[in-house]
């Protein structure tokens, strides 16, 4: 299985794709310094394969390195930040 995950600048996402097929995204919307995360999607066919958390955890460490904030207004990207307490520090105040 190749999984590959980019960042789609056009579509405002991130993308997982497995084999050269989309299997998943999480939209994003830059505005004053801050990355805001409105909504997750995964492929059902693909989903259980722990393919949404890498993709968040792309998104989340593509957001550091660009020196944003991030605002998880989707309740799977809220929950990958609590669990995963190595990206709390990119919560806006």
């Amino acid at each position: 299985m190749d999984v590959q995950i980019s960042k789609n600048e056009g579509r405002s996402r991130f993308e997982i794709a497995v084999d050269g097929e989309i299997a998943g995204f999480t939209e994003y919307f830059d505005d004053d310094g801050v990355r805001q995360f409105p909504s997750t999607e995964t492929d059902p066919s693909y989903r259980g394969q722990g393919l949404a958390g890498k993709l968040v955890g792309y998104a989340l460490t593509a957001t550091r390195e660009e020196g944003l904030k991030a605002d998880p207004i989707c309740p799977y990207v809220a929950a990958f930040i609590q669990r995963h307490k190595s990206y709390q520090d990119l919560l806006v105040e």
